[in-house]
């Protein structure tokens, strides 16, 4: 099967990755974050287009294998498991989240965030992360953090997010890896 930067339909976010790599990268020194011994288990697209994702989504068919496809906040999102990883800073992403639009627009199309798994109690999901956070980052103009609970239509587990970005790129922090989440469905 084909490498995901060598099909057509993907050629927009195998250029990008090098700007996103750079963005994250400057996220996490300024947000004081040691991202070298964490687990981070997927990377993620937005769009603005329901072309774009359809796009994405016949390219990525052909490196990869869907895992999931579900409705979550009212749009489809689709999970693949490439066959060649998505290489940022020391991580090999085999799993990419690919979103349809929302209501919210981006200012950019293409890779968006790296979700990192602390595994632990999900009650307990903002203290852990906001401990691996400078707090004089964390105060800087134009950083911002939200919390939610996205939940999958059949998701069993609960699924915190505690998600720090600079309004370019998200570092996004969960207690479930997103395999274990797509499991849950199925109740395995």
């Amino acid at each position: 099967m084909a490498d995901w930067q060598t099909i057509d339909e993907l050629h927009d976010i195998s250029a990008d990755l090098p700007r996103f790599t750079k963005a994250l990268t400057e996220l996490a020194t300024r947000l004081g974050l040691d991202i070298a011994p964490l687990e981070a288990d997927h990377i993620s697209l937005r769009c603005h287009q329901n072309t774009t994702a359809e796009r994405w989504r016949r390219g990525f068919e052909q490196c990869g294998t869907l895992l999931s496809e579900n409705i979550i906040n009212g749009r489809p999102i689709c999970l693949f498991k490439l066959h060649q990883p998505v290489k940022v800073a020391h991580w090999c992403f085999t799993v990419v989240e690919l979103p349809w639009p929302g209501e919210k627009r981006y200012p950019h199309e293409g890779w968006e965030h790296i979700e990192i798994v602390l595994p632990g109690e999900p009650e307990t999901l903002n203290a852990r992360a906001l401990a691996l956070l400078a707090d004089e980052g964390l105060r800087q103009p134009g950083i911002a953090v939200k919390t939610s609970s996205p939940k999958g239509e059949h998701e069993r587990l609960p699924n915190p997010t505690l998600a720090v970005t600079d309004g370019t790129v998200t570092v996004k922090f969960h207690p479930w890896s997103i395999e274990a989440i797509v499991a849950s469905e199925s109740g395995a």
